[in-house]
C-alpha cells in the first residue's frame, strides 16, 4: 500500500510539473506609465492562475509598434492608436485599465507646494521662461522664496504616451504652444534634454539642480521628487492626487471605442493632466490566456487597485468604462 501511495505521490508530482511546463506565457511591450501596476498585477496573476507574463516598459510607441508587427501578445499605450496606426493593424481594440496622473515634478530646493498655470508650464517647456524666480512663476505661490536657479526641462527621448498626454494638455491650454509644437507621443522639443522612460526622466530630475519634468505620480512619490499643484479650466490649483485623479476620470466621456485623452477636465476638483491608459490587443485571434487575464483585470484587479495596490497611486476605472470594457473583452474570440 506504501509503494502505491509512494507511486501516486510521485505520478501527481510529474503531472503537477508537465502543467507547469505547459502553462501559457504572454509577452507585453509598452508603456512606462501604468509599469509599476502592471508588474504587480503580473505577479498577482501568477501566483493566482500559474500564467507567466512578461513586460517590457519600452515607451507607448514601442508598445504600439510591438502590437502592429504581432510580435507581442499584447501592447500598451497611454496615447490611443490613431487613424493612420490603426489602419496598419486593423482588428485591434483598446481596452483601457486604469487612469494617472501626469506630475510637474521638479528639483528646485524648495520643496513640495508650489502653484503653477498651464500656460506658465507651457512657457518653461518652451524656453520662454528661464529661471525660477521669473515674477510669473512667483507670483503664482505667494510667500514663497523661489532661487534664482536656472531651470533645466527634461523631457521624454522615447515615443511615449505620457508624452502624449502631457502635450494635449499643454495645446489645450496654450495656442501659442499648439501653434508651434503640438502634441503627440513624439515632439521636436524647444530646449531641454531627454531621458528614456518615466525612471529616465525620473532621474535627470532628481539629479539636477532647477531640473523640470513630466512624469506618472507614481514615479515621483517613489523617488522623493516635488510636485506642483497645477490650476485647472475651473481656476482651482489642484494637487495629483488618487481622488483628483479619480473625480477627472469619472468627469469624462470616452467614445464607442475609447480613444481619448481626457485632459484639462471640467470637474472643479479634478487634476487636469489626467488620462487613462490601455492595453492593445486583437479582437480576432488573440491567445485565450490573453482574453482571461483582461478579464481578472477588469475584476480582481480593479478591486486591488482600491485595495492592496493603492499606494500604487492609481485610479480604478470609473463602474460605467468598466462595464464597457468588459463588453470589448466579450467581444474578443
Amino acid at each position: 500500500m506504501r509503494s502505491i501511495a509512494k507511486m501516486a505521490a510521485v505520478v501527481g508530482a510529474a503531472a503537477m510539473l508537465v502543467t507547469a511546463a505547459h502553462a501559457d506565457v504572454l509577452n507585453g511591450a509598452g508603456a512606462t506609465f501604468p509599469q509599476p501596476l502592471y508588474q504587480k498585477w503580473f505577479q498577482e496573476y501568477k501566483d493566482k492562475t500559474g500564467v507567466e507574463i512578461n513586460y517590457q516598459g519600452i515607451g507607448s510607441g514601442g508598445g504600439i509598434k510591438n502590437i502592429t508587427a504581432h510580435s507581442v501578445d499584447f501592447g500598451a499605450s497611454d496615447a490611443p492608436m490613431n487613424d493612420s496606426e490603426l489602419a496598419q493593424a486593423p482588428g485591434i481594440i483598446h481596452i483601457p485599465t486604469v487612469a494617472g496622473a501626469v506630475v510637474i515634478a521638479y528639483n528646485n530646493g524648495i520643496g513640495p507646494g508650489i502653484h503653477l498655470t498651464g500656460d506658465v508650464i507651457a512657457d518653461i517647456f518652451a524656453g520662454k521662461i528661464k529661471n525660477w524666480d521669473d515674477p510669473r512663476i512667483t507670483k503664482l505661490s505667494p510667500g514663497t522664496k523661489f532661487p534664482s536657479t536656472a531651470i533645466t526641462p527634461f523631457h521624454r527621448s522615447d515615443g511615449s504616451g505620457t508624452t502624449n498626454i502631457f502635450t494635449t494638455y499643454l495645446s489645450q491650454v496654450s495656442s501659442d504652444w499648439d501653434g508651434s509644437v503640438g502634441h503627440g507621443k513624439s515632439v521636436k522639443w524647444p530646449i531641454g534634454f531627454g531621458g528614456k522612460g518615466n525612471p529616465g526622466v525620473a532621474a535627470l530630475i532628481q539629479q539636477t539642480d532647477g531640473g523640470i519634468g513630466y512624469i506618472e505620480l507614481a514615479y515621483a512619490v517613489a523617488h522623493n521628487i516635488s510636485y506642483a499643484a497645477v490650476r485647472n479650466s475651473k481656476g482651482n490649483f489642484i494637487y495629483p492626487t488618487v481622488e483628483a485623479t479619480t473625480i477627472a476620470a469619472e468627469g469624462s466621456t470616452l467614445p464607442k471605442d475609447f480613444r481619448k485623452v481626457i485632459t484639462n477636465t471640467s470637474a472643479p476638483k479634478g487634476y487636469p493632466i489626467t488620462g487613462f491608459t490601455f492595453l492593445l490587443v486583437y479582437q480576432n485571434g488573440s491567445k485565450p490566456d490573453v482574453k482571461k487575464f483582461l478579464n481578472w483585470m477588469l475584476t480582481d484587479g480593479q478591486s486591488n487597485v482600491t485595495g492592496q495596490d493603492k499606494d500604487l497611486l492609481y485610479a480604478p476605472l470609473p463602474d460605467n468604462v468598466r462595464k464597457r470594457a468588459q463588453a470589448a473583452v466579450a467581444s474578443m474570440k
